[in-house]
């Protein structure tokens, strides 16, 4: 799972280069029937991850619960973005889980959308 998240955060950085004419800011809340996500992220070149919520079981199916969060910082600090992700409420842990790549799926989509307006980086320093 590290793994993964460190290959696809490395893709990503590759991706986005030097983000010139992109949003750079995303966000997203995704409803997953009982539970509602929220994730916000900025491709600030600025490595973090937070997150806020909880599992009540172990693992789901397969998946250990502890490595959907190992996943999600891995692939912030690979493509050196800052990640939110919170689970603002649920009950069922898959439906969380779900929600969380989701979420962070549509945020990321937002920060990468070509911005016409722009054709340099989002940044009162010119740079990031």
């Amino acid at each position: 799972t590290e793994d993964i998240g460190l290959a696809l955060g490395s893709a990503l950085a590759e991706a986005v280069g030097e983000k010139k004419g992109i949003f750079r800011y995303g966000h997203s809340y995704v409803p997953m029937d009982e539970a509602l996500i929220r994730a916000a992220l900025d491709l600030s070149g600025r490595p973090e991850f937070v997150f806020s919520g909880e599992f009540t079981q172990p693992s789901i199916g397969q998946l250990d619960t502890q490595m959907i969060n190992h996943f999600f910082k891995s692939l912030a600090i690979s493509s050196k973005m800052t990640l939110h992700l919170s689970i603002l409420y649920g009950i069922n842990d898959h439906h969380k889980c779900e929600g969380m790549f989701k979420s962070m799926a549509r945020a990321l989509r937002m920060a990468v959308e070509s911005d016409p307006r722009r054709t340099e980086v989002v940044s009162t320093k010119g740079s990031l």
